[in-house]
C-alpha cells in the first residue's frame, strides 16, 4: 500500500505546475505575479480605483482572486475568523465563520486562503484547518490541527497559509510530537506526520520546491529551517536558525516564506537576525551556509528576487525600517534607502510594488542594483491599523487591503 501511494504521489506531483493553485504571494509564494500589460507609471492620484469593499472583518491577510471571485478572511465579534467571497463588483456572495480567533495579541486574522479547483484551505488563529467549498461557502472538512496533534503556536497566533502538494495539504504544527502533518486534501484524513525537532510553529508559511528531480517542502519553526520529503514526511535536513536570534526581542519570530531557486534557499526575518543564503548539497540531504547579510533583516513584508538581486525592506525597530537591495551571488548590500518606512513588496511585469506599513504609501519602482528608482506613488487613506497585508496582482488589477477595507485598482495598460 505504501509503495502504491508513493507511485501515485510521484505521478501527481510531476504536474504540479499545471495545478490551478492561487496562494499567498503568488507563484511558489515568491512575491512574483505572472501578469503582463500593466501600467508603467501611475497618475498622481494613483491607478483607477475599481471597487472598495468593506465589512469582511479585521485582519492582515492577503486577498486571493480566482474564478472571478475575491476571497478574503477577517475577524468579527473579536473572537471569530470569517472567510468571505465577493464578485469583482464588490457584491457579497457568501461568508463562513470557520474558526476561533487568536485571543492574546494581534488577534486579527492573518491566514491567507489557498485556492485550488473550487476549494479553499484556510487556518484560524488557533490552528483550526478548514477546507471550504468556493462556490457555496460550505465547510467540506475540518481538523483542529494544533489541538489534535499537540502543536505549539508562537506568541502572536497562527498566520500560516496552507500548502497544497499534489493530493495533500500540509500544515506546520511545531511542538514536541511533530513539526509538520499532512492530510488528504479531499477529505482531511491524515496521511503522514514528521518527527519533532522541537520549537513552536513560526509565522512563516511553508513552500514547495524541487532540486535534482526531487520535490521537498521547506518549513520554518521558531528554531529551525526544515526540508521535508512530501511523499512520506521524512525530514531530509534541518538548519538551526535560532542561533542567529541573539537579541532579547523577536526570538523565534520567523515570518517570511523561504525563497528557493535551483539549489539555493534564502531566509530572512527582522529583529537584527541576519539574512541567510544556503546551498543545498547534491544529495539533497544537507545544506551549507553560503553567506549572511546583517543589513537585510526583513521583518514581515517579504522579499523578491529579480535578475540576481534581492529587494525588500529591513528592520530598524518594530516601527521603523529602510528599503534594501542585496546581490544574490555575493551577499553584499547594493543600497539601503529611506522611504517613509518598511513594508511589503511584490513584483510583476518588470516592476516592483512597495506598500509601506505605517502611512499606506504605495510605490511603483524600477528594480535596479545601482539605486532606489521610484517611478510613481500614491497613498491609501481608507481602512484602519497598520498596513501589514501584502498586496497582490490578479487579472491586471492591484488588490490592497488595509484592515477591514479592500481596494481594487485597475493596472491595465491601454497603450499596449
Amino acid at each position: 500500500m505504501k509503495i502504491l501511494f508513493v507511485i501515485l504521489f510521484i505521478i501527481l506531483t510531476t504536474s504540479l505546475s499545471s495545478q490551478n493553485i492561487v496562494e499567498f504571494r503568488g507563484k511558489n509564494r515568491s512575491g512574483r505575479y505572472e501578469e503582463k500589460g500593466l501600467l508603467k507609471e501611475w497618475p498622481e492620484s494613483g491607478p483607477e480605483l475599481i471597487v472598495k469593499i468593506e465589512g469582511f472583518g479585521k485582519g492582515y491577510s492577503q486577498p486571493v482572486f480566482a474564478e472571478g471571485k475575491i476571497f478574503v478572511t477577517g475577524q468579527k465579534h473579536d473572537t471569530v475568523d470569517v472567510l468571505s467571497a465577493y464578485d469583482i463588483k464588490g457584491n457579497l456572495l457568501w461568508e463562513t465563520a470557520y474558526g476561533r480567533s487568536w485571543t492574546r495579541s494581534y488577534t486579527e486574522t492573518r491566514s491567507t486562503p489557498t485556492y485550488e479547483d473550487n476549494r479553499l484551505y484556510v487556518s484560524s488563529g488557533i490552528g483550526q484547518l478548514k477546507c471550504i467549498n468556493a462556490t457555496t461557502g460550505e465547510i467540506i472538512w475540518s481538523v483542529d490541527v494544533i489541538k489534535d496533534y499537540n502543536g505549539e503556536i508562537h506568541q502572536h497566533g497562527d498566520a500560516e497559509c496552507p500548502l497544497i502538494v499534489g493530493e495533500l495539504v500540509v500544515f506546520t504544527t511545531g511542538g514536541d510530537e511533530n513539526s509538520m502533518v499532512a492530510f488528504n486534501k479531499y477529505d482531511g484524513s491524515p496521511v503522514w506526520k514528521t518527527r519533532s525537532l522541537g520549537g513552536a510553529k513560526s509565522y512563516a508559511s511553508p513552500v514547495l520546491a524541487g532540486f535534482n528531480g526531487e520535490k521537498f517542502i521547506l518549513a520554518q519553526t521558531t528554531r529551525d529551517l526544515i526540508s521535508i520529503n512530501p511523499e512520506l514526511g521524512e525530514i531530509l535536513w534541518s538548519y538551526d536558525l535560532i542561533q542567529y536570534h541573539v537579541g532579547s526581542q523577536g526570538k523565534g519570530a520567523n515570518a517570511n516564506p523561504a525563497l528557493v531557486f535551483n539549489d539555493l534557499v534564502f531566509v530572512t526575518s527582522g529583529y537584527d537576525h541576519p539574512a541567510t543564503l544556503f546551498k543545498i548539497k547534491e544529495n539533497n540531504r544537507s545544506v551549507e551556509l553560503k553567506w549572511k547579510n546583517e543589513t537585510f533583516n526583513t521583518h514581515i513584508g517579504g522579499v523578491v528576487l529579480v535578475d540576481g538581486n534581492f529587494y525588500g525592506s529591513n528592520w530598524q525597530h518594530n516601527a521603523r525600517g529602510r528599503w534594501v537591495s542585496v546581490n544574490l551571488e555575493t551577499g553584499k548590500t547594493n543600497w539601503e534607502e529611506e522611504w517613509y518606512n518598511k513594508g511589503s513588496i511584490i513584483y510583476a511585469d518588470s516592476l516592483l510594488y512597495l506598500y509601506e506599513e505605517k502611512s499606506g504609501n504605495v510605490a511603483l519602482v524600477e528594480p535596479s542594483p545601482e539605486s532606489f528608482k521610484i517611478i510613481s506613488t500614491f497613498k491609501v487613506n481608507d481602512g484602519e491599523g497598520p498596513h501589514w497585508a501584502h498586496p497582490a496582482i490578479y487579472d491586471q488589477k492591484l488588490f490592497i487591503r488595509h484592515g477591514s477595507v479592500l481596494m481594487v485598482y485597475n493596472l491595465k495598460n491601454r497603450n499596449g
